[in-house]
């Protein structure tokens, strides 16, 4: 498990364990959640320790907020997930009973500049799933179903790869996805998506699952084995060039294309949060920011007194 990897014997590493141990156990956090937080938190235990600490009720507001000091050289945002580490640590052992007090209360982690998410366009979108099955072959459909999957849904790599068998249901036209803590969610299916998940069921994975020992899951390597998710990103990348749009696709470019298009089309933010799984519609409301840059954009374009 993640906690047995953060090195040290003493009171603050310790401590550190029996964090990562309820984050595993009772927030049932993904594997890489949890290891950026065994980073993290490893990162912050050493820092406390040379500062003479000894354990966890030793800490002081100055002692956490030096941290970011420790950490400048290192960019805002991951500035911010390591403090963000560091304050929930604390509060956990002062809800615990472990300290007397949270020290880490009024220390604020960096506020990070608001970067839109880089979305395609719909036609940037079709190429790149044309791309990506410029051949009827097993692999061939599969990388089409999988990207119609990401874009149809909105689905991270990680729920796509996931996926079984049981979990698409193409007579209903629904799919379930299983996100962050295993949350369920289920979503309906476009008619390109469906239609990419059956050929790709009926003519690609029977050939590639020949390969291997059996699994449920829905997509497979070559080799009959579910495929990673660095092969996934593997595959998308290799279509964003065949595509032209080499640079131009991120690991989230599918999700952050279908979240606009839905709003550009009109719909309901919060709509669009459940579709994507987040927990807050303020994660959600960033894509509207995107959605207003392309009206502020057509304006200043078309209308003859846009300019002054």
């Amino acid at each position: 498990m993640a906690n047995e990897k953060l090195p040290g014997s003493g009171a603050l590493a310790r401590a550190a364990r029996q964090y990562l141990a309820h984050l595993a156990v009772e927030r049932s956090l993904s594997e890489n959640t949890l290891a950026a937080y065994r980073r993290d938190l490893e990162k912050y235990v050493r820092h406390l320790e040379s500062r003479g600490i000894s354990g966890p009720a030793a800490v002081t507001r100055e002692d956490v907020a030096s941290f970011a000091d420790v950490l400048a050289a290192m960019a805002p945002s991951s500035v911010a997930r390591s403090m963000t580490a560091a304050r929930s640590f604390h509060r956990f052992l002062f809800d615990e009973g472990t300290t007397p007090d949270n020290p880490a209360r009024d220390v604020r982690p960096p506020k990070l500049p608001r970067r839109l998410p880089k979305a395609l366009s719909v036609e940037e979108v079709s190429c790149l799933i044309e791309a990506a099955s410029v051949r009827d072959t097993p692999v061939s459909l599969r990388d089409r179903a999988l990207l119609e999957v990401l874009y149809g849904t909105g689905a991270r790599i990680s729920e796509a790869v996931g996926l079984t068998a049981d979990d698409i249901d193409t007579e209903t036209k629904v799919i379930r996805l299983f996100g962050k803590g295993r949350k369920e969610r289920l979503l309906p299916l476009g008619s390109y998506a469906i239609s990419a998940l059956e050929a790709y069921t009926v003519r690609g994975r029977p050939a590639l699952a020949r390969h291997g020992a059996g699994t449920p899951i829905l997509f497979l390597n070559t080799r009959g084995r579910p495929l990673s998710r660095q092969s996934a990103w593997t595959i998308v990348q290799q279509a964003a060039e065949r595509a032209g749009l080499a640079g131009r696709v991120s690991p989230h470019s599918l999700r952050h294309s279908f979240a606009t298009h839905l709003l550009q089309g009109g719909a309901d933010v919060r709509v669009v949060q459940e579709m994507l799984g987040h927990s807050s519609v303020t994660t959600t409301q960033i894509y509207t920011l995107v959605t207003r840059d392309t009206v502020r954009e057509v304006y200043a374009a078309a209308h003859p007194r846009a300019l002054s």
